[in-house]
């Protein structure tokens, strides 16, 4: 129990080292470049104010073609040049983006411009997402061990183990139900103004590792957000990974069972029907017609019939016998 608490420990210190000494790394790499890149795109906005009152339809499209390039960038140019201290890569937000590869789920809002970046990015993931798994099932397995001992209470309480696995069941799913996708969406309304419908449809596309990026914590312009906010959620997703790969075993496991369940009861109604089938064939074969003649050989196997009939001396009686013998 001691060494196995020590190698959950180290495998603890080493993923969470390994996060914060990659979001150090990307923020050292991206930063004066993303200043560089707000700079440009402040200058250009002034330029096509200062310009207001000469404007071309070709500068208009040329300036929305620049504002667009600069949005899909992570740069929203609101405001004066004020806004040019808010940096995308400060640590909450590397944290963030680091949990978003290891993770594999890629919101898109936020990527490295530079080459160095985006080698080391190429780099971080390849070691970063085996250690992520590593992780994930360390998580898991201590998950299901904490159920297994509110198993082994139950069951010390004299309950039926039927009623224990539901009970288990019943305990994993609500807390992680209410720990993952029912209390985030009441901090996301409170921070991101989303409803609580989309709280939950975030935390699921999250969670799932869908990532499709329509919304995405900790990117609306012009919104001041505590300084650790991103890293937190980074943390509550890290976690929720674990619980919701176990979800989907058991959905798993209850999918598969039922799978085998039915294809054993249709397994079973053939083998009924062919017996019954079988049943068909020897009672017609034992009750032919009298006078009936039947073929000694066909192609499919022979079959032997024998045919004995006996009259006896009252003639308004008689007494007919038939056996049937096949062959196959």
């Amino acid at each position: 129990m001691g060494d196995s608490k020590i190698q959950i420990s180290l495998l603890l210190a080493s993923y969470f080292i390994y996060l914060i000494l990659g979001s150090l790394i990307f923020q050292a790499l991206e930063t004066d470049f993303e200043r560089e890149l707000k700079t440009s795109v402040y200058e250009m906005k002034a330029a096509f104010l200062r310009k207001l009152g000469d404007l071309t339809p070709e500068d208009v499209e040329q300036f929305v073609e620049n504002l667009t390039h600069a949005v899909r960038r992570g740069i929203y140019p609101l405001g004066n040049a004020t806004e040019l201290d808010r940096n995308n890569w400060d640590f909450s937000n590397s944290f963030f983006f680091v949990g978003s590869i290891v993770s594999t789920i890629g919101y898109g809002t936020l990527s490295p411009k530079t080459a160095g970046g985006q080698i080391f990015c190429v780099i971080f993931a390849l070691f970063g997402i085996p250690l992520n798994l590593i992780f994930l099932h360390r998580v898991g397995k201590t998950l299901s061990l904490l159920c297994e001992k509110l198993g082994k209470c139950l069951q010390s309480q004299g309950m039926k183990q039927k009623k224990i696995k539901f009970l288990t069941l019943l305990f994993f799913l609500m807390t992680g139900i209410l720990i993952f996708l029912g209390l985030p969406p009441i901090v996301f309304h409170s921070t991101e103004g989303w409803t609580y419908n989309e709280g939950i449809y975030f935390a699921f596309i999250t969670l799932s590792t869908v990532g499709l990026g329509d919304y995405v914590v900790g990117v609306q312009p012009g919104k001041q957000y505590c300084s650790y906010y991103r890293a937190l959620v980074a943390i509550w997703i890290l976690f929720g990974l674990a619980w919701i790969a176990l979800l989907f075993n058991l959905l798993i496991r209850f999918l598969e069972d039922t799978e085998k369940k039915i294809a054993e009861d249709l397994h079973k109604m053939g083998k009924v029907g062919r017996e019954n089938g079988r049943s068909l064939k020897r009672f017609q074969c034992a009750s032919p017609s009298p006078n009936e003649t039947l073929p000694l050989d066909t192609e499919e196997g022979s079959q032997k019939f024998v045919f004995e009939t006996a009259e006896k001396d009252n003639e308004e009686k008689k007494e007919t016998s038939f056996l049937c013998e096949a062959v196959l």
